[in-house]
């Protein structure tokens, strides 16, 4: 029957599809519940996948819950269930705010006997009249929409049963969980075939680009969404567009419509009666139109970047080239964040950016919070990049994995000015994304290529951030031979070791016999050389010189 099923989709499957379908086949025959995340592009394939995990559980006895953000997006899905499952003997049921009280009732309690095989619905299949006679299956679609309680509700389910989550561009507390381990994770990045990118444009507002973008589409035979983000002026904005494109039909959506206006237009414009449809965010997940191939984002500074490219992503899922137009205010100063996140949803324009939209995201923002709604007790008092280190170190135990050597991060203490100056780099998002570049930097071509670029951008390199170069030089030498801290007070070096150090003490009274007279090593693997007056260069030179010859890269008379 599986086969018979899967023979039926009307598409080619695409390679990252596959796999990702086997990644969640083998997942579901395990004892251990599932926990994947699905990471892909608005129509990549997302949906098909969880349909055929939907299908192996269904007809294996068990319930599926299949949870998205919007009422849209629940009908959509709904729709899509039965068409796909239709010459199969499973109930499939939507609840949402379009079903009157007395339906929701019905479908809640034949929910609770056991009678409806899969569920779509919003919000209101978390609430706590649901308890589920056989729940086998969680499906949350765009989990990125979903809050923190939300969140919360879910986890006590996650324990019991599988749980497959679907984003384009997944959180950064969910990416990371991913990338660290503790959540399994696909990437869907292969695009249908004949998908192009959208092309991006950000512009002022302006009547005459707004007009010709209009009329354009229809001149095509498409239809276009108007993003405007305000329900107090939308209906404004409407009328305003009513009379820059008089001969076009205007609907206009949000979410404190009531649920049978929202259907209703949703209706007519998917069957073509409205040309133009003036909406909020309500349509950013799962709308499914390939008739409507351009996208116009009023103040498109005030959307987050999962956002625009979730709401992009609703242009271009057919073969029609696609045009996204992000509107910012005339003569606005966009604050560094916005401009940042333009800039970013410009450059990724192609199929399957999702991923590295998260990824960036990720970056930016850091990890977030891992255990519910804040974090508390001992990770707040580690820190949470130490925190995530013993995590991966667990995780990688509990796999069976080798657990990789702790890191040693030597501390670096030579007396002289190291740091970016603000004169030099006023933008302080900047000068933080370079202090990692060149923290992260472990061999001389990379520090060469960042200073190069610091010249290139920023003018003369000042001494300081000479300097801090110097000291990750000195730093990445110390790493092999295993030392903790390097200090100089103006009389003398003293380098700590940990007790497992590779250096030879016979390397170190050689050095002190030939090149620096009074080297010694103290007892608690301390490394103590009288270096009097020395400055500057002069002195990054000499340590470097002294580590090199006890690491053996040098000859002993080099640290001279």
């Amino acid at each position: 029957l599986y086969e018979e099923f899967c023979a039926s989709f009307e598409y080619e499957e695409t390679p990252d599809q596959v796999r990702a379908i086997e990644d969640i086949h083998e997942d579901m025959a395990r004892e251990k519940p599932m926990d994947r995340l699905i990471c892909g592009d608005a129509g990549f394939g997302k949906t098909e996948v969880a349909l055929r995990a939907s299908f192996r559980a269904a007809m294996d006895g068990r319930q599926v819950a299949v949870l998205v953000p919007t009422t849209i997006l629940a009908e959509q899905h709904y729709q899509t269930f039965r068409r796909r499952l239709l010459d199969y003997p499973l109930r499939i049921e939507v609840l949402n705010r379009l079903k009157n009280r007395k339906e929701q009732a019905r479908i809640v309690e034949d929910i609770n006997r056991g009678v409806v095989d899969i569920i779509i619905g919003t919000h209101r299949i978390l609430q706590k009249d649901l308890t589920f006679r056989n729940l086998g299956l969680v499906i949350v679609d765009e989990e990125q929409r979903f809050g923190v309680a939300h969140k919360e509700r879910l986890k006590k389910i996650r324990t019991l049963v599988d749980v497959l989550t679907l984003s384009a561009t997944p959180i950064p507390r969910t990416l990371h969980l991913s990338l660290v381990g503790i959540r399994d994770l696909s990437i869907i990045n292969t695009p249908p075939e004949d998908r192009r990118p959208i092309k991006t444009h950000v512009l002022e507002f302006n009547e005459d680009t707004i007009r010709e973008a209009i009329r354009y589409e229809l001149a095509r035979g498409g239809q276009i969404f108007f993003l405007h983000d305000r329900i107090q002026s939308i209906f404004t904005m409407a009328r305003f567009l009513e009379k820059l494109v008089p001969e076009a039909e205007i609907g206009v959506v949000h979410g404190r419509m009531k649920a049978g206006e929202i259907e209703d237009t949703m209706a007519r414009f998917v069957k073509g009666d409205y040309q133009i449809l003036v909406c909020t965010t309500i349509v950013a997940s799962g709308v499914d139109i390939p008739s409507a191939n351009t996208m116009i984002i009023n103040r498109a500074d005030r959307l987050g970047l999962s956002q625009l490219y979730q709401i992009r992503g609703r242009v271009g899922r057919a073969r029609e080239e696609a045009f996204a137009y992000l509107l910012v205010p005339k003569g606005a100063m966009l604050s560094r964040d916005a401009q940042k996140r333009l800039r970013v949803i410009m450059e990724f324009s192609a199929p399957g950016a999702g991923f590295r939209i998260a990824a960036n995201d990720l970056e930016i923002r850091g990890g977030g919070s891992l255990l519910g709604v804040s974090q508390s007790g001992h990770v707040t008092a580690v820190g949470y990049e130490l925190y995530t280190e013993l995590m991966e170190k667990t995780v990688r135990e509990l796999k069976g994995e080798p657990v990789l050597e702790e890191e040693i991060r030597p501390e670096i203490n030579l007396g002289l000015p190291a740091f970016i100056p603000a004169e030099y780099m006023p933008d302080e998002q900047r000068r933080l994304v370079t202090y990692k570049r060149i923290s992260l930097a472990t061999g001389e071509e990379e520090l060469a290529e960042i200073r190069e670029e610091l010249a290139d951008c920023h003018g003369f390199v000042p001494e300081e951030i000479d300097n801090l170069f110097e000291a990750i030089r000195i730093r990445n030498l110390l790493k092999p031979l295993k030392g903790k801290k390097a200090g100089y007070d103006g009389r003398q070096l003293v380098v700590a070791f940990q007790p497992d150090s590779p250096v030879e003490p016979a390397r170190i009274l050689a050095l002190s016999r030939r090149a620096v007279p009074g080297v010694k090593l103290t007892p608690d693997f301390k490394l103590i050389a009288p270096l009097h007056g020395l400055r500057g260069p002069m002195l990054t030179a000499a340590v470097k010189d002294l580590l090199r010859a006890l690491g053996g890269e040098a000859p002993l008379a080099m640290a001279k």
